[in-house]
């Protein structure tokens, strides 16, 4: 691994690894506690009308998905509000954005080449502009962590209960939302659109395993989030393999593994008392 290292490119990827693992880390273990993992796919594929746009307009179609992004989270909060269930707003979104993002794609003059890679991702192709604003968008979520830490915990695992507390559930849903919108901008690069979902909740379904504290959840998911996407990069540049895809097939075969040993560690914790009842 050291090797490659000498790289530009690989060291830009070993960087955009650790800068995923951290808003993964965060905002994926809200997603999974809170159990909203489609909700995440569909502004994942929503975001995609922004891409689109961008490639039209000729300008940086990452950093066109972020207002578009966060524009479908949004909708999905006032949807919610309006009594519409989640399931038909993600799927509403989901087809719009991705028929916008198709629309302008397709009126764009020439072949975009890249098209490919901000569906299925390619974090060897991430550049110094992209560090910097995943770097700005890590910042605003940990900010974002801090300051409202306990409001999220509480909707997450009540909202009812977080009312009677007396904060305003609805803010912090939409703003859960677009943590998850900056996550996809985040991610778009290196899983793509298609795949963003996986590291969303492999990484903090792993952890998930191990711990039931909400910011000990967080820590494991982000050191486990790294350790995946750096490991599936070196296995995809060995292999000559597609690396959001290998990281994603990297990522679930860990998954398996890590439920495996949960289950032989439980299994072993009950022994002792499986003797004592037969005795």
């Amino acid at each position: 691994m050291m090797g490659i290292l000498h790289y530009e490119f690989v060291r830009n990827a070993v960087i955009a690894s650790i800068l995923v693992g951290i808003a993964c880390g965060i905002v994926g273990s809200l997603v999974v506690v809170k159990r909203i993992v489609f909700i995440s796919g569909g502004i994942s594929h929503a975001a995609f009308g922004g891409i689109g746009i961008g490639l039209f307009l000729g300008f940086n179609p990452v950093i066109a998905a972020i207002p578009f992004s966060i524009l479908s989270a949004l909708g999905i909060g006032a949807l919610k509000r309006a009594r519409v269930s989640e399931d038909t707003s993600i799927g509403i979104l989901w087809a719009v954005g991705m028929a916008i993002g198709i629309i302008f794609a397709s009126l764009t003059p020439g072949y975009a080449t890249d098209l490919i890679s901000y569906l299925f991702g390619n974090i060897l192709m991430v550049s110094k502009q992209d560090i910097i604003m995943m770097i700005a968008l890590d910042s605003l979520i940990i900010l974002l962590i801090i300051l409202f830490y306990r409001e999220f915990l509480a909707v997450c695992f009540d909202e009812e209960f977080a009312a009677t507390l007396g904060i305003p559930v609805d803010l912090f849903y939409s703003m859960l939302l677009c943590g998850v919108a900056l996550s996809v901008v985040v991610l778009v690069k290196v899983v793509g659109i298609i795949l963003v979902i996986a590291l969303l909740t492999i990484p903090a379904a792993i952890a998930k395993q191990f711990t039931d504290d909400l910011k000990n959840m967080i820590i494991a998911s982000t050191f486990v989030c790294i350790a995946l996407t750096i490991a599936g990069l070196y296995l995809s540049f060995v292999l000559n393999l597609p690396s959001g895809a290998t990281i994603v097939l990297f990522s679930a075969l860990s998954f398996g593994v890590s439920a495996a040993m949960k289950h032989a560690l439980a299994s072993a914790s009950l022994a002792p008392f499986l003797l004592l009842r037969n005795s």
